[in-house]
């Protein structure tokens, strides 16, 4: 549905959060998202597996979603790109997200996280076994927090 990475994603500022991901995931967990060099705005956009990203304002919003998010979350790319993540799970469950993203700001990252989901159509699926991480740059500033998953039970 998604081939070519979004023109959004290209753009300087984007790209560089784009690669944040890739660098912090390397930096805190010691494994690559994805293989070295080249294009890893292409390469984020294209892992076979889900991963998300979101800022670190008041009410977080996403920035990143690769193909296979946007294909999970059955949302384009306009409308995930600015979305409050909170909308990635139903109200009653947002407590628990909530929980899950002040672990990881204390923490650093989670490699064990379960929990439900749901897609724009309203689809509700339980994530299993993700990682989450802080999007940390070279100054040691938090940028915001990524998630990667490629398990999931429908509900």
């Amino acid at each position: 549905m998604w081939s070519a990475v979004p023109p959004c994603y290209r753009a300087p500022e984007i790209a560089a959060q784009i690669a944040l991901i890739a660098e912090s995931h390397a930096r805190l967990l010691g494994r690559p998202l994805v293989g070295p060099g080249g294009d890893v705005v292409r390469a984020l956009w294209e892992a076979p597996i889900v991963i998300v990203a979101h800022g670190t304002e008041a009410d977080p919003l996403f920035f990143f979603g690769n193909a296979a998010a946007l294909a999970r979350f059955a949302c384009p790319v306009e409308r995930f790109v600015g979305l409050p993540s909170r909308f990635s799970a139903e109200a009653p469950l947002r407590e628990e997200r909530q929980a899950l993203l002040e672990r990881v700001s204390r923490d650093g990252f989670i490699a064990d996280y379960a929990g439900v989901r749901i897609a724009a159509t309203g689809a509700r699926f339980r994530i299993e076994q993700a990682t989450v991480w802080n999007l940390v740059d070279a100054e040691g500033t938090v940028r915001g927090q990524a998630a990667a998953f490629d398990r999931w039970t429908e509900l």
